[in-house]
């Protein structure tokens, strides 16, 4: 039984799964004003606020993003719902497309998400 709850999405904006509680993809487990990026994971193509969000909801296990791919939109900001390639994200604080700040310490997880060796 699936019991994850979806964050609701303007029409042709990518969905965001995990235990959000905000439409700014703010998660149960990461809820500070700047915990605002959802982060499309590779194995499965769908949004997540978090590796423990996905954790506790796929079936499988995550897969890095690899550097090669950071041309990828992967990357959703819960403020102005637009998506951001890898390498955007990794080199700013805050969105480029609205300005809203991203949370740096996020930087802190990379390995969980994208190839960095």
């Amino acid at each position: 039984m699936d019991n994850s709850e979806k964050c609701p999405q303007a029409t042709g904006r990518p969905d965001v799964y995990g235990q959000v509680i905000d439409d700014q993809t703010r998660c149960v487990h990461y809820g500070t004003a700047q915990d605002i990026v959802a982060i499309k994971f590779k194995c499965c193509g769908r949004y997540f606020p978090c590796h423990r969000c996905h954790d506790a909801e796929a079936n499988h296990p995550a897969r890095t993003w690899a550097r090669d791919e950071r041309d990828v939109p992967a990357i959703l900001c819960g403020v102005c719902r637009r998506e951001i390639t890898i390498a955007q994200y990794m080199s700013v604080s805050t969105c480029p497309m609205c300005g809203a700040e991203f949370n740096e310490r996020c930087a802190l997880h990379y390995d969980l998400y994208f190839d960095v060796d």
